[in-house]
């Protein structure tokens, strides 16, 4: 079916008019692509032992790229996370202003100075888009490793909320440090009544 826009309408489901890329912290949750004719996400992270998450090498991918994103992205501080067997939650923080462009061989001479004048500071990439990073990685990565190439691992978008006080904050960090012993509650578990 060709696309409509009348049809195919999405909503966002973002604060109107809030600008993403700047310094706060965001609560995310990213859930893992629910195929054709399954109610919940598949397990594809790994699985809920004794209350803690033991992960797979899909996990342990998703894992080392989260970590990776302070190295992608200078002013991206993360704070509290956890892979569920099928859905992520974590914190991230965009602190300081833009970050400046690298300086690379091709604009470098041999006393380490830029040549051309000033390069100005970038702007600071949105949640949206360090999000986006965090996806694509992660979904090459894995259809890589499972010689699966195009297949979607996330869902098409994901959950936030902008963190506005300490109180949230903590009730936020807690609820991710929890959420492996409330498996058995969690509706995101395939096997949750």
């Amino acid at each position: 079916m060709k696309y409509n826009p009348e049809i195919h309408r999405r909503r966002s489901i973002r604060l109107k008019g809030y600008d993403y890329s700047i310094a706060g912290a965001y609560f995310v949750t990213i859930r893992v692509h629910v195929g054709a004719g399954l109610p919940r996400p598949e397990c594809l992270f790994g699985e809920i032992v004794e209350e803690s998450v033991r992960l797979n090498p899909a996990g342990d991918i998703v894992q080392a790229v989260w970590e990776g994103l302070p190295e992608h992205y200078p002013h991206v501080v993360l704070d509290a996370f956890v892979i569920m067997p099928n859905h992520v939650h974590g914190i991230v923080a965009i602190v300081g202003a833009g970050s400046p462009r690298p300086i690379s061989p091709d604009n470098q001479n041999q006393g380490g100075e830029t040549q051309g004048g000033e390069t100005p500071p970038l702007r600071k990439p949105t949640l949206g888009q360090i999000v986006g990073y965090f996806k694509y990685q992660t979904t090459k990565q894995i259809n890589q490793m499972r010689d699966n190439p195009g297949v979607p691992v996330w869902q098409r978008n994901y959950y936030e909320r902008v963190i506005r006080n300490e109180n949230e904050l903590t009730g936020i960090r807690e609820y991710i440090q929890c959420n492996p012993k409330r498996w058995e509650e969690d509706e995101e578990n395939p096997d949750f009544a």
